[in-house]
């Protein structure tokens, strides 16, 4: 039988666009959707900040998740005002905050003991740095700050976003020794076949 199967960037682009959680927009990468549950269930976080929430797919994924585990809180952080759905606006583990990273107070996060940070935001090389700079102190040693879609320098949308996060992710571990790749998550389904590349990133000391 001849071999047929050709990996296809640009449908797992169009394909991750589709993707859902319980009917509700998720837009994430199958590889990393995966990922995230690994992640969840080896730091077992307290509270999880998601920068970026756009329809709530991924709040309510890692906060059902949280449910499985016993504990945790999210706080989704977002600009603008999405339609939203009740088993979000409902859900005992998910917060939301609105007006954008910037206005996220960080004395929100006083109180929890483990905290995992995901930014899911504009993807922006000069955003991406503001929010590794900014929440960097409060990811918790041996968890991780996951920065997204660095994968869009491979789909010709490097200039639109200043070079984005890889860029912004190799310029911020140049002076920041207490966080490494973890090529665990980046390689688990080969080399940086995620989303996420260069992404997954633990804080060690």
């Amino acid at each position: 039988m001849d071999n047929q199967y050709e990996l296809n960037l640009s449908k797992i682009v169009d394909g991750h666009f589709n993707v859902t959680y319980r009917t509700i927009r998720m837009v994430k990468c199958p590889f990393d959707y995966v990922i995230y549950q690994m992640i969840l269930n080896e730091v077992k976080p307290d509270l999880v900040i998601e920068i970026g929430t756009n329809h709530g797919g991924t709040a309510l994924y890692l906060a059902d998740l949280m449910d499985l585990l016993g504990k945790g809180e999210i706080h989704t952080i977002d600009i603008v005002e999405y339609p939203i759905d009740n088993l979000i606006l409902n859900h005992k583990r998910i917060k939301r905050f609105l007006g954008g990273y910037e206005k996220y107070d960080l004395k929100n996060c006083e109180g929890f003991e483990t905290i995992l940070v995901i930014d899911d935001g504009s993807h922006v090389y000069n955003d991406t740095l503001t929010v590794l700079e900014k929440f960097k102190d409060v990811v918790s040693v041996n968890s991780y700050f996951i920065i997204e879609d660095g994968a869009l320098i491979h789909i010709g949308l490097e200039n639109q976003f200043n070079g984005g996060p890889v860029k912004a992710i190799k310029e911020f571990l140049q002076d920041n020794f207490n966080f490494i790749i973890d090529r665990k998550w980046c390689n688990f389904f080969g080399k940086n076949t995620t989303f996420n590349i260069n992404g997954y990133i633990k804080k060690i000391r």
